[in-house]
């Protein structure tokens, strides 16, 4: 469990760096990216990396900061959240659930290595409807194993996202904290995509 007096957040979705610059114009919030790999701007890594790996690294830089909310553009779990959603894809054929397991190997070998930890809260951007996005692991799985970690801010288009992103930190649930993450993946193996989060079996909460 994180024990660092920043709020840490995990942006997904529909995150541009329009909305990173406005967040991080904002009293009180940082944006933490990974170094790039190689040189050059952030957001340039990810294919030189492993999947888990430039979010793993946005993650150490965000322990670094001060401020109340450091916002991460980076996810460690980002490439098994694309194979999950990829498994329900039925053109993708038959390897659609092999290349999830893949994903989860990888990153969990990753996470018991301590290579990283989860971050305090998902705050999944949706510019339209959540349920037109298809299969989604944060709002699936993620979502059902601990509502108050998974938070949906519908920020929408133009200037005004970094408001609603900043009125959904103002107003962060108390909640436990994350399962050990070989229980994420395995609920998430068993989750029915086409099914509402909260009528789902989620793991048991957390010790402390």
């Amino acid at each position: 469990m994180r024990r660092e007096s920043s709020t840490v957040i995990v942006l997904v979705g529909e995150v541009g760096e329009g909305l990173l610059d406005g967040l991080g114009r904002s009293p009180n919030v940082s944006v933490a990216r990974a170094p790039a790999a190689g040189g050059g701007q952030p957001g340039e890594h990810t294919a030189a990396r492993a999947g888990w790996e430039a979010g793993a690294l946005a993650m150490r830089e965000a322990a670094r900061r001060r401020s109340t909310y450091v916002i991460v553009p980076d996810d460690p779990l980002a490439e098994v959240a694309a194979a999950w959603r990829a498994m329900w894809d039925v053109t993708g054929g038959p390897g659609g659930a092999a290349g999830f397991e893949e994903r989860a190997a990888e990153a969990l070998a990753a996470w018991r290595d301590k290579r990283f930890e989860l971050p305090d809260y998902y705050l999944v951007v949706a510019a339209g409807q959540p349920e037109g996005t298809g299969p989604d692991l944060y709002l699936g799985s993620l979502r059902a194993a601990r509502p108050r970690r998974v938070i949906l801010a519908g920020a929408g288009d133009g200037p005004g996202q970094a408001g609603h992103v900043l009125d959904a930190l103002r107003s962060l649930p108390h909640g436990p904290w994350w399962p050990p993450l070989d229980e994420l993946i395995e609920a998430a193996r068993r989750f029915y995509a086409g099914g509402l989060a909260e009528t789902q079996p989620a793991p048991a909460p957390a010790a402390g």
